[in-house]
């Protein structure tokens, strides 16, 4: 591993494995960094419960279904909609032709997924109920967030990776449990430095302040550290989620006892964890330490 004066500037990550696409936040991924990435999803995925089930969403999801699981009141300063021209012909060509397009915009029912999981939840209450001893998921999206800073590590598109339960609490919560655990295993065999957590997520206004200070309260919500911009202000590359039966009662989503089923999550932030690979091993994968490179197959 790199000691801390070894690392390379941040600056000089972003300049070799990242190309700006003309957005804050938004960047285009060269083949090295795309290769470690690639290393990261094959790692997750070896780690996954056994007979999670696998689901690919795109990244837009339904307004309607996004708007019924709440997110809209805890995080509207994160949402991205998407909008077309609307109108005849005639009025579209005149938008364009006068450069005030933007002004004739108009909201479709389509969002841009938030978190790789919200598509899941309505996909898994059509179904009916679920084991009370809990079924597991396996996720990935592109996602979007309308972040304020765009420092390396916070981009506005990412991609995301998640393990979810739906079941009993005690299966809910066993699952996040071991999932703890089996994420220290990971980042140790990946040589990083990192640190365990509680946390809050960024609720929106004085009532989302409250809010987080329950979460942390609760301890439903853990962030794996990891240093990225330094080594003094580690990024949270991975969250280990209990949402209790939040998402059981809004999606109607019952155990096969009837009651009400609880959920849990692992998220990886994929560009994340692959920079903080780079800002602790350095520019060249074929130097990182062994283990690291045998545990990514690269």
């Amino acid at each position: 591993m790199m000691k801390d004066e070894m690392r390379p500037p941040i600056e000089a990550i972003v300049d070799d494995l990242l190309t700006p696409a003309g957005a804050p936040g938004v960047f285009a991924r060269t083949e090295v960094f795309e290769r470690v990435l690639d290393g990261l999803m094959r790692l997750i995925t070896s780690r996954r419960e056994a007979g999670a089930e696998s689901f690919v969403f795109p990244p837009v999801m339904s307004r309607g279904m996004l708007e019924t699981s709440g997110y809209l009141k805890s995080f509207p300063h994160l949402l991205g909609c998407v909008c077309s021209l609307r109108g005849s012909e005639s009025a579209i060509r005149g938008l364009v032709e006068k450069e005030s397009w933007v002004d004739g915009l108009g909201a479709t029912d389509l969002v841009l997924t938030p978190a790789a999981c919200y598509p899941l939840y309505p996909l898994v209450a059509a179904r009916g109920p679920v084991p009370e001893a809990g079924q597991t998921f396996d996720v990935s999206s592109y996602c979007f967030r309308r972040e304020t800073t765009h420092e390396p590590g916070r981009l506005q598109s990412f991609r995301m990776r998640e393990n979810v339960c739906i079941g009993s609490p005690d299966a809910a919560f066993a699952f996040r449990k071991r999932w703890l655990g089996r994420a220290e295993t990971i980042v140790q065999q990946l040589c990083l430095p990192y640190r365990l957590a509680p946390a809050s997520d960024p609720f929106f206004g004085r009532v989302g302040q409250m809010m987080a200070i329950s979460q942390v309260e609760q301890e439903l919500k853990f962030e794996m550290l990891i240093p990225v911009m330094s080594p003094e202000n580690p990024t949270a590359c991975m969250s280990f989620n209990y949402h209790q039966d939040h998402f059981g009662e809004i999606w109607n989503i019952h155990t096969a006892d009837g009651k009400l089923a609880h959920t849990a999550c692992v998220a990886f932030g994929l560009e994340r964890i692959t920079l903080a690979l780079f800002a602790t091993h350095g520019l060249e994968p074929s130097r990182w330490p062994a283990l690291a490179r045998e545990t990514l197959g690269i």
